[in-house]
């Protein structure tokens, strides 16, 4: 049952509400980790070659769980959020991970039952592709709205601390097991220990989820909350900023995704580096993302206007991306162009990292506020932002141009910039 209470947080009290916010996403990015990790190990597993049948549900299912369900995950529990309050929101979200998380360490092999195996882990991964579109946006969301004043970038910040130390967390559980055992064993049954080590987190943060309060803000616009859909509102009342926060989620994604994901495969492809040891040092530069986000938080809430403070990262990453990329080729990716190049880009993007929580959820009023961000956020994030190996790829080959990437990125870092020039700055103001 969640608590009612309407009171300023103490000390303990805030801390639980952070740790609430924090484990939900660690949850979420351990589990998409450790499968993006282990999906060589899997696949066959699941999907045998010789079955056409079960090929077919492994392109069109995961598709439709990476693709359509976020989405879809954000408009439903943007709808609940908004309805209901963030904190049943946020029991509910974390549920629906931990459960398919468990089970996918616990689902039969093709070996044993054929072709329902294969649906059985498009289902799993469907449910977690919904909960995954909630989770992060509502628990963000409730982080910022019960965080004392001043504070809302640095409490907010501890949503995506909780994505990178997830993400850490998963790739370290797939490297300790892919290292302990021995082929065999690992196809075998040891690629369902980290999946059962992820359903304890998943225990956890549902019990720390347990007596999450409301926050005084919500309660009191709840009181007085007409039957109007908040979802609607946020396409018709408050398009402006559901539309400028897609913009910015989007772009903002793609430098994103550029920077944490395809520049490893970029690095390999292009022979400058080999591709184990790019992910190696891609993973231990999160190391410095990580305590970089709430410092950067606190800038945005102490010192510069929090869109400021953004755009000027975001305009930083957009005029060092080409010269940093043509250092890497020139230098023929020689250790300290590469290490330069990812310490730059990883910490310019820690400030939208730790600031972006707390920007997005000013960005709404109370009435829409969940509904908004989650749609534009999973929209922006998930859906461009997830395209962007594919799109940087595509340039390349369409091109020539092997630094075409980079270009890709800077085009999307200054479109950020012009919506955050949109933006109304509301860092200095109550929440509406």
């Amino acid at each position: 049952m969640t608590d009612e209470r309407c009171t300023e947080p103490d000390a303990p009290e805030l801390r639980h509400r952070v740790m609430a916010g924090f484990i939900g996403n660690v949850v979420e990015w351990y589990d998409f980790a450790l499968y993006g990790y282990l999906a060589g190990i899997i696949a066959p597993v699941f999907f045998p070659a010789e079955d056409p049948t079960a090929g077919l549900i492994a392109t069109y299912g995961i598709f439709a769980a990476g693709f359509l369900m976020r989405p879809l995950g954000a408009a439903v529990f943007g709808w609940f959020g908004d309805r209901y309050g963030r904190a049943r929101t946020m029991q509910i979200s974390v549920a629906m991970m931990a459960l398919p998380t468990l089970l996918l360490g616990l689902l039969p092999t093709y070996a044993q039952v054929g072709v329902l195996a294969p649906a059985m882990l498009v289902l799993v991964r469907i449910v977690q592709g919904l909960s995954v579109g909630g989770e992060f946006s509502s628990s963000a969301t409730y982080l910022v709205e019960t965080a004392p004043d001043g504070k809302r970038g640095v409490i907010g910040s501890w949503a995506n601390i909780g994505s990178m130390v997830g993400s850490l967390l998963g790739v370290g559980a797939a490297a300790l097991v892919t290292n302990l055992f021995d082929p065999e064993t690992l196809s075998g049954w040891a690629w369902r220990l980290p999946f059962l080590g992820g359903a304890l987190l998943g225990t956890l943060a549902i019990l720390m989820r347990r007596n999450l309060h409301r926050s005084q803000r919500f309660q009191e616009h709840h009181e007085a909350r007409d039957d109007t859909s908040p979802l609607l509102e946020a396409f018709t009342v408050d398009r402006r900023e559901t539309f400028l926060a897609l913009a910015f989620a989007a772009s903002y994604g793609v430098c994103y995704y550029i920077a944490f994901v395809y520049l490893p495969e970029w690095l390999a492809g292009q022979g400058l580096m080999a591709r184990h040891t790019a992910l190696t040092i891609s993973t231990a530069m999160m190391l410095i993302v990580i305590p970089a986000m709430p410092l950067a938080a606190v800038v945005g809430d102490r010192w510069l206007a929090r869109r400021t403070w953004i755009a000027l990262a975001v305009l930083g990453l957009a005029l060092a991306a080409w010269p940093l990329h043509w250092w890497m080729l020139t230098s023929g990716g020689s250790m300290t162009s590469v290490l330069v190049t990812h310490g730059v880009m990883f910490l310019l993007l820690a400030v939208p990292l730790g600031s972006g929580p707390a920007l997005f959820a000013e960005m709404f009023p109370e009435r829409d506020r969940l509904s908004g961000y989650s749609v534009a956020f999973n929209i922006g994030m998930g859906v461009f932002g997830g395209l962007t190996p594919m799109i940087a790829t595509s340039l390349i080959a369409a091109t020539g141009i092997v630094t075409a990437p980079a270009g890709y990125m800077a085009a999307a870092a200054l479109i950020a910039v012009v919506a955050l020039a949109m933006t109304p700055d509301r860092s200095r103001s109550p929440l509406r």
